[in-house]
């Protein structure tokens, strides 16, 4: 009888998920906004009466401008890795042209 492998642990799936990765990198960023959001929650919670309503659609314009930031954050980074991608093919294509230029052509 053969041994049989291990099970890969659940954890280590969770960890190398793409969900968790991009928690870890915009996981600061994300604690600060949500200590602010919470913050600007309790400011605005206490019975102002009338005369303050802008507060709440200060929170909302600052949520949608949280919401735009996180969305553009991600665009970005996906444009920054395609990049990387081009650069490595081009590098890649231009090392093939330099391999082609050194051999001798027979005729």
């Amino acid at each position: 009888c053969r041994p049989q492998p291990l099970p890969t642990p659940r954890w280590q799936k969770i960890f190398k998920s793409r969900l968790v990765g991009l928690a870890v990198a915009y996981g600061n960023t994300v604690f600060v906004v949500l200590i602010v959001i919470l913050i600007l929650l309790l400011l605005g919670g206490q019975p102002q009466g009338p005369a303050h309503p802008p507060s709440c659609s200060l929170l909302r314009r600052l949520v949608t401008l949280i919401s735009q930031q996180a969305v553009l954050g991600a665009s970005s980074e996906a444009f920054r890795k395609q990049a990387e991608g081009a650069s490595q093919a081009a590098r890649r294509y231009m090392e093939d042209n330099d391999a082609l230029r050194k051999v001798p052509r027979g005729g």
